[in-house]
């Protein structure tokens, strides 16, 4: 069946877990408000987010043994992560195309 998994293992999974939730989630807010207003610092900021979501994941990899169809699925989700903020934002863009400027909310003034 396998070894037992030691607690350093389970901890760090349970934390490279969590970090990749809240990663990912900062690499949209702020790859988000780059594009909004349009600030490359924001932007870095969101690579730099990405960049500590690739390491979370490859921590999270190491820690549980992944191998095999997991390593797929790990990448799978890393390139989502990657380009759905990107296609959201587009999807957004397009649809908001033709629109006057004053309809917008107060936040994008």
């Amino acid at each position: 069946m396998g070894e037992p998994m030691a607690l350093q293992d389970m901890f760090f999974g349970t934390m490279a877990g969590a970090a990749i939730v809240l990663m990912g989630a900062s690499y949209a807010l702020f790859f988000a408000l780059g594009r909004l207003h349009k600030s490359n610092s924001m932007l870095a900021a969101s690579l730099s987010s990405y960049v500590l979501l690739a390491v979370a994941t490859y921590v999270l990899v190491d820690a549980l043994a992944l191998n095999g169809v997991w390593i797929v699925v790990t990448a799978v989700m890393l390139v989502g992560y990657f380009l759905l903020p990107r296609a959201i934002w587009r999807l957004c863009v397009g649809t908001h195309v033709g629109e006057p400027a004053d309809i917008h909310s107060r936040a994008t003034k």
